[in-house]
């Protein structure tokens, strides 16, 4: 039985059964010619039965293409009838046959051989409604084809004019569908079309794909293409100007030879030079269009700029470095004192490892400007370093070479601005040092602040040893909390307290009224100062353990006062006097009131005293007792250190509530509420643990607390008063707040000596070992104990409990 393809006006007769040749990534379209090479041997043995009868043979494509011997299921059932033209096998067994397309078929089932696979299959021509939208979708088609095949690179233009030149609308079709570079699913989905102007519908849209991708690749090798070609004409035209100017004997256009002299002028370890002399001849053997030659020569600048063997002269005469230091800063006479001492032992040793230095005070001290003054007294190079907020270890060691953009940390960066080896560098808030998963800055700051290490300081991008210990480390803080105890370890730590008004006072007529006045554009001699002007803005305007906010204070008054002038009428001399009474129309109203802090006695109100970021602080304790159930409240936002003293406090009158003359049961009768002013600062810490037992013993019993007196100390279950830190600067504060009787423990005795004179003259310290000596210091009469049934009541006397000695200085 045979079967009839229509091929143009050609009847191809066909038998029924066909055998079949599997192709795998390809399919053959009708009208289209194509070379195979066919290995397989059920393909091998359809070409051979092939060959052996009509040539025909049924072209069916494969749905996975490494199946490696395929069956009726691997299959696609749509395919196209082939004709042999040419059969050549190959040494190797393998065959190279030229197949013809000639018709589409429909393989209605396979019939399975002993060496091959055949199929029943019919003819299955494309439908073709009507002319005219085929011609339609026809043109449009070859349009579009023809712009495809002016973008494909690899394409000869003629084959458009081949495909236009076709004889039928199914020969064109065909000839686009085997042109196209889609995928063997796409191809097959091409072939299974129904109609003729579905097929050309598709191979639209498809080649209208494919167009636009061949042109953004077009485009994007133009540029690549054009970027190559102007990165090779510089080169060559670099190349032919240093050819010119090698003939003109010009010199200095190589610029590897000026970083080679620059080396060659410094005085490198033999590590260093050897480091950079490799490259350099690396440099020199790389295009300067290279990356890497950027970073080299980035390498190579680095070393050639920091500073290996320049030092300044130090200017070692004492008497000068304290003249100096006392220009620039009133008080600090402890950190004057290690500047010039160092500056004295220097002088006899003629070298010697600079010392580092940890100023800790509140803000406005003077720290920071210390550093500048200690670099002045020395005549060495000032570099300031602020380290607040620096979170990644990078930023002190630097980046290796392999990133992007790598520089030194910024401890060599701060060498280079120097351009010595022995500046004084000043790290600013070093307690404000962060950390998280690129590092901890503190812990690479280890080696740079460590004497024994920092001589041989490693840096990530330059990989060298550099030498650090001829610098005069200083390093800030406002408190000691923020600061790792292995830092701590290697540094000598200086307390800066707050000033006194005394001081405030003579740092503004010294320092600060005259610099504001100059940046004003005002004579400092044009203006006058009444003597209670100063001590008025202290006490209303400002609070403060440092100047900053009375500079900015003095600042507006110089506003006003240029403002004045420039409204008036020009004179020859004009002259202003700011007296106290001007101060509210020039800075407005007060933001403190003097008399706020009360020195009278009251029930239930104690005077403790803190230390704060800010300096020392004066801390009101206020207790209120009402009937209740035994309920103890505090508020006034504490931490948890202070809610323990308070407890400690309570569970210590108990055990003693008869000796106090606290009502026995008043734990179950009585509600204690503890507060603290000011209830949005968070407070914390052991210090305020007398206080608040002396307050709640006043509350109790109704027994007054001297105003004049505040205290600071840790208190125990059994009474015992604990030692406590940050004297100094509490001291401070009742100083500044006109206190006169500050009570201590014991064992701080020997931190009294370190307290400003001023301080020692107008207050009168004393140390305490027990809460009774406390008491019989801090309330105005000493409770009396309820009498027993049978017993008289005791006399109250301050000898009950004893009094404890003074200390006066």
């Amino acid at each position: 039985m045979t079967q009839h393809y229509l091929r143009d006006a050609e009847t191809i007769e066909a038998a029924d059964r066909l055998p079949v040749l599997p192709l795998r990534d390809v399919v053959l379209f009708p009208h289209v010619a194509m070379p195979l090479l066919v290995g397989r041997s059920g393909s091998l043995a359809a070409l051979e039965a092939a060959e052996s009868t009509d040539k025909l043979v049924l072209l069916l494509t494969q749905k996975d293409s490494t199946v490696q011997d395929p069956g009726a299921a691997d299959l696609h059932r749509t395919g196209t009838l082939g004709r042999v033209l040419q059969f050549t096998k190959l040494p190797n067994g393998a065959a190279r046959v030229l197949i013809e397309g000639l018709a589409r078929a429909r393989v209605l089932k396979f019939v399975a051989g002993a060496k091959l696979l055949r199929a029943v299959a019919r003819p299955q021509p494309f439908a073709l409604d009507t002319d005219d939208s085929a011609v339609a979708e026809a043109r449009r088609a070859l349009a579009l084809f023809e712009e495809y095949v002016t973008q494909h690179r690899r394409m000869p233009p003629e084959v458009a004019g081949l495909v236009q030149a076709a004889s039928s609308l199914e020969r064109q079709a065909c000839g686009i569908a085997a042109h196209l570079a889609v995928r063997p699913e796409t191809r097959q989905t091409l072939l299974e079309a129904p109609r003729l102007e579905d097929l050309f519908r598709a191979l639209s849209e498809l080649t209208a794909g494919e167009t636009e991708l061949l042109r953004l690749e077009r485009k994007i090798e133009d540029d690549v293409r054009g970027s190559l070609f102007q990165n090779q004409r510089e080169f060559y035209l670099q190349e032919q100007l240093r050819a010119i100017h090698r003939e003109l004997g010009d010199e200095e256009t190589d610029d590897l030879t000026d970083l080679e002299a620059q080396l060659a002028a410094r005085q490198l370890p033999e590590q260093a030079r050897a480091r950079a002399d490799r490259e350099l001849r690396r440099l020199r053997r790389m295009s300067p269009m290279s990356p890497e030659a950027a970073v080299a020569r980035n390498y190579v600048e680095w070393i050639a700029a920091l500073p290996w063997s320049e030092r300044t002269d130090d200017l070692l005469d004492v008497s000068r470095s304290r003249a100096i230091l006392d220009e620039d800063h009133h008080g600090l006479a402890e950190v004057k004192e290690r500047i010039v001492d160092y500056i004295a032992v220097l002088s006899l040793v003629g070298r010697l490892e600079g010392p580092i230095l940890c100023l800790v005070g509140p803000p406005g001290v003077g720290k920071t400007s210390l550093g500048r003054s200690v670099a002045r007294a020395l005549g060495r190079k000032f570099v300031r370093m602020s380290l607040g907020g620096v979170r990644d270890e990078a930023e002190i060691r630097g980046h290796r070479r392999t990133y992007i953009g790598a520089l030194p940390g910024r401890i060599l960066q701060a060498m280079r601005r120097a351009e010595s080896v022995n500046p004084v560098i000043l790290l600013d808030e070093i307690d404000k040092l962060g950390s998280d998963w690129r590092g901890d800055p503190s812990a690479a700051l280890l080696e740079v602040l460590d004497p024994e290490q920092n001589r041989a300081f490693n840096d990530h991008f330059l990989e060298v040893d550099y030498d650090l210990s001829q610098v005069l480390f200083l390093t800030t803080a406002n408190t000691l909390a923020g600061i790792p105890d292995p830092l701590r370890d290697r540094m000598e730590i200086i307390r800066l307290p707050g000033y006194l008004d005394q001081e405030k006072i003579a740092i503004a007529q010294r320092h600060l009224i005259p610099r504001q006045l100059t940046q004003h554009g005002i004579t400092p001699a044009s203006v006058s100062w009444a003597p209670e002007t100063l001590p008025a803005m202290l006490r209303q305007y400002t609070r403060e353990a440092g100047v900053r906010e009375l500079e900015r204070r003095l600042a507006r008054v110089a506003r006003k006062v240029a403002r004045r002038r420039a409204e008036q009428p020009a004179e020859s001399a004009p002259h202003d006097t700011i007296a106290a009474s001007d101060l509210r129309p020039m800075l407005g109203v007060a933001p403190y009131d003097p008399d706020e802090v009360t020195l009278e006695d009251r029930v239930g109100v104690a005077q403790g005293l803190a230390y704060t970021q800010v300096g020392g602080e004066l801390l009101e304790i206020e207790v209120s007792v009402v009937p209740g159930r035994g309920r103890v409240q505090l508020t006034g936002t504490l931490g948890d250190v202070m809610k323990e003293s308070a407890s400690a406090a309570l569970s210590y009158i108990r055990s003693r509530a008869e000796v106090l003359g606290v009502a026995p049961d008043f734990a179950r009768t009585k509600d204690v509420h503890v507060h603290l002013p000011a209830g949005a600062t968070p407070k914390d810490g052991p210090s305020a643990g007398i206080a608040l037992a002396t307050a709640i013993v006043s509350a109790l019993t109704g027994t007054p607390v001297r105003g004049d007196v505040a205290m600071t100390g840790e208190i125990t279950l059994r009474g015992r008063v604990l030692p406590i830190g940050g004297l100094k600067e509490k001291a401070v504060a009742a100083h500044r707040h006109h206190v006169s009787h500050v009570i201590v423990p014991a064992s701080n005795v020997r931190d009294l000596d370190e307290l400003p004179e001023e301080v020692r003259k107008g207050v009168r310290f004393h140390p305490v070992k027990t809460m009774d000596d406390v008491l019989a210091l801090a309330l105005r009469t000493l409770p009396v104990a309820p009498p027993r049934k049978g017993r008289a009541a005791p006399v109250a006397t301050r000898g009950a409990v004893g009094v404890a000695p003074d200390v006066t200085h």
